[in-house]
């Protein structure tokens, strides 16, 4: 299987780079693509750059030049009432920053589902062999804005009662790999909780002790498929 990873910041990227076999480097359109082999499979793992516009382009350029079987997106995400270094595997993801008008509902982007469904391959995968305590599948809503106080957690919450995690590309990925029909999974893990503390000094502290395990769980999925 041929398998594109996106991450959208460096030090996310450079986590995932270890879990290569093998590595070279390549470029497409301004997007380096580092290829290598995870088991049996053909894996490239690029950075998207962060929020919507960026990811997306990103998303379409490495489907683009590979053609992909499968997109996995794979970083951070902050919590909704989930514990930092939770595991967080997406069943579903949403736009929490979208409304196009009367006659829609908030959250759904013009011509695509308001809830958009990963692979289920992926996901039936998943949920087989990632089966610590620290797991967890849910709904990650995703917008433009790091979100970082509990007015904003409610706020979304108003929307999607049950949203685990908030980040600022899931969606955008998602719409782009269901636009160029590519499946695709979304793996993260909880690095901050708005609204509990200080999140921006949680994430910032996040860093100093990236949990590589909770990464390498896109090696063990990669690796069963």
């Amino acid at each position: 299987m041929k398998i594109a990873i996106l991450a959208a910041m460096q030090k996310e990227l450079e986590l995932l780079l270890s879990l290569l076999d093998t590595a070279a480097e390549m470029e497409y359109e301004g997007v380096s693509l580092h290829k290598g082999t995870l088991g049996t499979h053909e894996v490239y793992i690029a950075k998207c750059g962060i929020g919507k516009v960026n990811s997306a382009l990103a998303a379409y350029k490495v489907i683009k030049a590979v053609e992909p079987d499968l997109v996995i997106n794979s970083g951070v995400a902050g919590g909704a009432g989930v514990p930092i270094g939770t595991l967080l595997i997406a069943d579903r993801v949403a736009y929490c920053d979208v409304w196009c008008g009367p006659g829609t509902e908030y959250g759904e982007a013009d011509g695509y589902p308001l809830f958009m469904s990963p692979s289920s391959l992926f996901l039936d995968i998943a949920r087989r062999v990632a089966t610590d305590s620290n797991t967890r599948f849910g709904l990650i809503c995703s917008g433009d804005k790091f979100i970082s106080s509990a007015d904003e957690i409610a706020f979304i919450r108003s929307h999607f009662p049950e949203v685990d995690a908030v980040d600022m590309e899931s969606a955008s990925i998602a719409q782009t790999c269901i636009s160029c029909g590519v499946p695709f999974g979304i793996v993260r893990v909880v690095s901050d909780t708005p609204g509990e503390g200080e999140n921006i000094e949680q994430y910032t502290n996040f860093w100093n002790d990236a949990p590589m395990r909770t990464f390498s769980a896109v090696h063990t999925i990669i690796e069963s498929l």
